[in-house]
């Protein structure tokens, strides 16, 4: 066996959701700032993304963040979040991964019991907050970038399902949100299957007749996750949810395209797009707690700190609350001879 390459990464889960990080192999990547960075792996070097996530070192559920020296001042450290068919420029559950990596392996220094840091990522600059008790990180909050509804209470035509009326907010993401009971579904685990292909084929069609463009990143320009919304199984939250997230392209006359994967947690820039639409429709106050469960019954809590603008969007500026567990560390490695140099995907699970 000859090695061409070894990453060392840490294994990470918060509230379910698998959040791999890396943090050794790659010295950095070209780019004068994260967002940069972001645009260069994705034109020009995919193949670490598909190595770290296809089979067989990954799994359709699992993610990816790669830590990076910070380009801004005022951070403590950059990081870049991989998925499976995307690079987001934020994401809630893997900055809780990624935090509670850098401090509890001591890649930066961990004071209790608050460690305040702040976090270079392709959409800003995020301040994190984490609170820290004989060298475990136990609850991690961070301040978001701006959250703004785009669409509200808008009808869509979506194939095989007909009429559904949707929201659509960027929370880090673009999403795309329904409300399950148009699909007599509860988000439960059993509903799985059925989750995600109405969550794909909703997608889709958004994609097609909604248009979106951030108006300050405008290289995120494209809805390209969905979340179904429900009342909660658990009496300590507000509202339930289910993220799907993609897996391949769908094609509309092969039903055997419409697959991906449930995000395991409640998703924090899920909880940031669904906040903002309850705030829009009155139905959420500035400085109130939002207990959003996920699929597994577990709980992320959301806060809106206050108003602001972006573009001619009005926007709110979130904080996300939750905690995650180290659960692995590992050298993966790439034999020079491996036939599978980025991985591979397999039409029964992905």
């Amino acid at each position: 066996m000859k090695i061409s390459r070894v990453i060392q990464a840490v294994d990470a889960h918060a509230g379910g959701e698998h959040g791999r990080v890396i943090v050794g192999g790659v010295m950095d990547v070209p780019g004068a700032t994260m967002y940069d960075k972001m645009v260069y792996l994705r034109d020009h070097a995919d193949g670490l993304r598909k190595l770290m996530l296809r089979e067989p070192r990954g799994y359709p559920a699992a993610n990816c963040n790669l830590i990076l020296p910070p380009t801004h001042p005022e951070a403590d450290a950059g990081f870049i979040i991989m998925e499976q068919t995307e690079y987001p420029g934020m994401s809630g559950t893997n900055t809780i991964c990624v935090v509670t990596v850098l401090l509890e392996t001591g890649m930066l220094p961990m004071r209790e019991p608050i460690t305040e840091l702040t976090l270079d990522t392709p959409a800003g600059l995020v301040q994190v907050t984490a609170e820290c008790i004989n060298g475990k990180v136990k609850n991690v909050t961070f301040q978001n970038v701006p959250a703004f509804a785009v669409y509200l209470d808008t009808d869509i035509e979506v194939p095989h399902l007909g009429r559904v009326k949707v929201d659509v907010a960027y929370g880090g993401m673009f999403y795309v949100i329904a409300e399950a009971d148009q699909f007599g579904l509860r988000l439960l685990p059993e509903e799985g299957r059925d989750i995600v292909r109405i969550g794909e084929m909703i997608k889709a069609a958004a994609q097609e007749q909604l248009p979106v463009i951030h108006p300050e990143q405008p290289g995120f320009c494209e809805i390209t996750i969905a979340q179904l919304s429900a009342p909660p199984t658990r009496p300590d939250a507000q509202r339930k949810n289910a993220v799907i997230v993609s897996t391949g392209k769908l094609d509309w006359n092969r039903p055997s395209t419409w697959t991906g994967a449930i995000d395991r947690s409640p998703c924090g820039t899920g909880t940031c797009a669904k906040m903002a639409t309850l705030y829009q429709k009155g139905e959420l106050k500035l400085n109130e707690d939002f207990r959003h469960e996920g699929i597994l019954g577990t709980i992320f809590s959301g806060r809106l700190l206050e108003e602001t603008k972006v573009g001619d969007y009005p926007a709110v500026i979130p904080t996300i609350s939750g905690q995650a567990w180290i659960t692995g560390m590992a050298n993966y490695m790439l034999d020079e001879d491996d036939p599978f140099p980025e991985g591979f995907t397999l039409g029964d699970i992905w």
